[in-house]
């Protein structure tokens, strides 16, 4: 302000010192917090799922999300998607965690009366029906309607006998002709075989003179071919196993005809009445011998090992010429092709 003329100018400078800003306000920090805790809560939840079994999850959200039985709507226990957890079967929405309600049977409400007295209700009045025949019969028609109904059972009892009986009948009756017939087959087969034999041996000149050696026959077992010896033409060494040339020749010739059908094989060898001396073989090692020889050459032959039954040497028990057990036909080896019904078959 001026005081006077020729006095200065008074300016007069205010200064204020710089402070700190004032308060803004901390929202941040609580959103910084709610992350830091969602974050936490995630990786939480990422451990439990990687470090726990299904059962022990499933274990988890049932323990977190009870079921409230008494929930009138499918609502679970106030949360979403029914009260089911996403470890749950089935679809989300469901309404299993409810309470269900089944409609039954109507219940029987008998008709009872009630009167103003302190008894209780009574059972309404019984109505008067027509009567049934066996209310109006006498005790003799009674008697009379049981014993026919007696009668008609037992006439129907005995029928149904006779019918199960004839049906019986009728199966043993199908059952023997299908055994027949089978039987018929067989024989007609195995006679087809015993004649392709004979004229294996009869068409080949080298063996034709054995044909009077060969004997072909059927007998209940089967069909039973026999080597046999014959004066000064004798099969296998006098004495001894060793076959000779025209045996083995004659035992292949029966080996290929055979080998044409699966059935089993029984080989038996025989000799005669004749004795070894005291202290040798017996006639049981020489038959015994013999039938086995005769099972290696028609295993080579081509007949298969497992179709061999037996092979039994039976020495001088069963000749073939009984009346001259001496006779050079009693040295033979018998092959028995048994029949496929037959079971145990003795040579």
């Amino acid at each position: 302000m001026a005081k006077g003329k020729g006095e200065g100018v008074t300016i007069v400078i205010k200064k204020e010192e710089g402070g700190e800003g004032g308060h803004h306000g901390g929202a941040w920090k609580v959103a910084y917090a709610d992350f830091v805790t969602a974050m936490m809560a995630f990786f939480l939840l990422m451990w439990l799922l990687n470090a726990t079994t299904e059962e022990q999850r499933r274990g988890l959200a049932d323990y977190f999300n009870p079921t409230n039985v008494m929930g009138q709507r499918p609502s679970g226990s106030g949360q979403p998607f029914g009260g089911r957890t996403p470890n749950s079967e089935g679809q989300v929405s469901s309404d299993a965690s409810s309470a269900r309600l089944e409609t039954g049977p109507r219940p029987v409400v008998f008709d009872l009366e009630e009167d103003d007295s302190d008894t209780p209700a009574s059972a309404t009045e019984k109505r008067e029906g027509p009567k049934g025949d066996d209310e109006t019969a006498t005790p003799t028609r009674l008697m009379a309607s049981r014993a026919e109904g007696a009668g008609g059972a037992a006439e129907g009892r005995a029928e149904g006998k006779a019918e199960g009986k004839d049906g019986v009948d009728l199966a043993k009756a199908t059952a023997e002709a299908l055994r027949e017939e089978h039987e018929k087959r067989e024989r007609a087969a195995l006679e087809a075989m015993a004649e392709n034999i004979r004229a294996a041996v009869r068409d080949d000149p080298a063996l034709a003179e054995l044909a009077k050696q060969l004997q072909v026959e059927q007998v209940p077992e089967g069909l039973r071919i026999q080597l046999m010896d014959a004066e000064r033409q004798p099969m296998f060494a006098l004495g001894g196993s060793a076959p000779g040339e025209k045996a083995r020749a004659l035992l292949a010739k029966v080996a290929g005809v055979i080998n044409r059908v699966p059935n089993a094989v029984s080989i038996s060898g025989h000799t005669d009445a004749t004795p070894f001396r005291p202290g040798a073989r017996s006639n049981w090692d020489l038959s015994t011998e013999r039938a086995n020889v005769t099972r290696r050459l028609l295993v080579e032959g081509g007949v298969a090992e497992f179709r061999v039954r037996s092979v039994a040497g039976l020495a001088e028990r069963e000749p073939l010429l009984a009346n001259d057990p001496q006779n050079p036909a009693n040295r033979r080896v018998s092959i028995l092709l048994l029949r496929e019904n037959t079971r145990n078959a003795a040579p």
